[in-house]
């Protein structure tokens, strides 16, 4: 019996995805629930010997996780990570390398079908649902190949409500089972994070939860798990 999945997908591009995606970690291990956390597409990683690389999204993913970053343990959370902080197919074409929607999937399944009973497999995203992923497919693709219940985190930023909503009614639409939303504050956003999820929750059924900066992960979030 595989093992339960949840992709976590984003409104938009540095919103929180990773803080959201780490503090879920967390708090799932805290309440002795076995987890496996995997951002397979990283941009923007330095490498392993840079200082950088523990800010990077796959070390914060892993630290989260309470693995140490050993190459083994990076390559099984972020096989593919490309130095360029761009969208993956842009990053992997200034390396010339290439990236196949087919591999990305396959390569998911597999960590799936790998993962001890009862383990909770997160898949991280990249950018928001719509972005590029290879020179064909998007984040909204690698979804819908998948099949999994997402997780849509938003920003606080002005903005975020439309872009939360519009995200909302695009997984609708295209018939992905939506667990909840999850508002991430932003920096500097010009109302409390608090004001962007009531506005989110009036206008859908799925559960809206708000994460402050630098707040743990609510109880609410990991009982949608």
């Amino acid at each position: 019996m595989s093992s339960p999945a949840v992709f976590v997908a984003g409104a938009g591009t540095e919103i929180g995805k990773t803080y959201v995606t780490a503090a879920l970690t967390r708090r799932l291990l805290s309440q002795g629930r076995p987890v496996l956390t995997v951002k397979p597409l990283a941009s923007g990683v330095p490498g392993l010997d840079d200082p950088a690389f523990a800010l990077s999204d796959t070390a914060i993913l892993l630290d989260a996780q309470g693995i140490a970053p050993t190459p083994a343990a990076v390559d099984s959370c972020s096989p593919w990570r490309f130095s360029a902080a761009l969208a993956p197919d842009l990053a992997a074409a200034r390396e010339g390398r290439s990236l196949h929607l087919d591999d990305l999937v396959a390569w998911c399944r597999d960590r799936i079908a790998a993962a001890p009973p009862g383990t909770i497999v997160l898949i991280e995203g990249v950018g928001g649902l719509m972005s590029p992923v290879t020179d064909a497919a998007t984040g909204l693709d690698w979804l819908d190949a998948l099949g999994l219940p997402a997780l849509l985190v938003s920003g606080s930023y002005l903005g975020a409500i439309s872009h939360a909503l519009t995200g909302v009614e695009t997984l609708r639409f295209h018939g992905v089972a939506l667990l909840g939303v999850v508002v991430s504050e932003s920096p500097d956003a010009p109302t409390a994070p608090q004001v962007v999820a009531q506005a989110v929750a009036r206008r859908i059924k799925a559960p809206v939860i708000c994460i402050p900066r630098g707040g743990d992960c609510p109880e609410a979030l990991t009982a949608l798990i």
